[in-house]
């Protein structure tokens, strides 16, 4: 088996059976393809179900040099699963990767916006211009469900269950799951959709596409990142926040005004509760609260 043919098995089987993102595969796949070029550099020529700890380390080492802990930290687990793939085809009996470490990372908080931050930018936003009440439906949506950009982008026409205050959101891997609607993201989204979506003529393969540009194509990631980024600066934000920065402030507000995090980890579609629980460290000043409440020794 040569390099080429593991990639595409093993591009396969994480889109296939593991249900991953295109995006997702795409990462795993540049981390092999890092571990080539080190092999082409050097000139080794070995196979995968060849290649040994001794050399793994080396081009750890090298890595090392180039990338943060973190990153470092990527690449180590996505060999690890690459090794374990080829073992679970039979095309390996030992993961060279077993006994490699990843480095300690420190876990990395996520920025958040007050909700008077978020009102800034909202208020920022231009309504005179053509895409006015849609930007403002963006950032509305944004932060009141609590969606990744991939999220927003592919949201279409026929997700949107207003009567019933729910949308249908593809997630991560094609997984769908229900996110409860607030009737200020209704209203931002519907005067939207009744006042200038259909100003502009729509690509027949968009038509269900909720948020559009002016040339009726759905939006790119990138613009999305563009709109929040200039609202962000007309809003005098200094923090440095991205599209994400709605979804984790939507889940710490949650969290802060008492939501329940099972609850909360399925509005965000997170399979892992552990992805959730980051939450419970941006502030604990809630925890306080909860105990002082519920907890029968409260009082002496």
């Amino acid at each position: 088996m040569n390099w080429k043919q593991a990639i595409s098995d093993f591009k396969n089987y994480l889109l296939i059976e593991r249900g991953l993102s295109e995006n997702s595969v795409l990462n795993y796949t540049l981390d092999i393809q890092k571990l080539i070029n080190f092999l082409e550099a050097n000139a080794i020529a070995i196979s995968p179900t060849k290649i040994d700890s001794k050399l793994l380390k080396q081009f750890i080492y090298e890595v090392a040099k180039e990338l943060n802990a973190r990153s470092q930290s990527r690449i180590i687990s996505g060999l690890k699963c690459f090794f374990n793939y080829l073992i679970f085809e039979d095309y390996r009996v030992d993961n060279p990767m077993e006994l490699i470490e990843t480095p300690k990372i420190g876990r990395k908080l996520p920025d958040t916006l007050s909700l008077d931050e978020i009102d800034d930018m909202i208020a920022c936003v231009d309504l005179s211009v053509a895409e006015g009440e849609r930007n403002r439906a963006i950032i509305e949506t944004l932060y009141g469900c609590g969606l990744r950009v991939s999220e927003l982008i592919s949201l279409k026409l026929s997700d949107l269950y207003f009567k019933e205050g729910f949308i249908q959101v593809t997630g991560k891997g094609d997984k769908q799951r229900f996110v409860p609607i607030g009737d200020v993201t209704q209203t931002f989204i519907s005067e939207y959709i009744e006042n200038s979506r259909g100003n502009a003529p729509y690509k027949k393969s968009d038509q269900d596409i909720v948020f559009l540009n002016r040339r009726g194509n759905a939006l790119t990631r990138a613009m999305i990142f563009t709109i929040v980024k200039n609202l962000s600066i007309a809003a005098n934000i200094q923090k440095k926040i991205s599209p994400h920065t709605f979804r984790h402030s939507f889940a710490t507000h949650l969290l802060e005004n008492g939501a329940d995090l099972r609850a909360i980890q399925q509005m965000l579609g997170h399979e892992s509760i552990t992805t959730t629980e980051i939450y419970m460290h941006v502030d604990k000043s809630h925890l306080k609260q909860v105990i002082t409440s519920f907890h029968p020794r409260r009082n002496y």
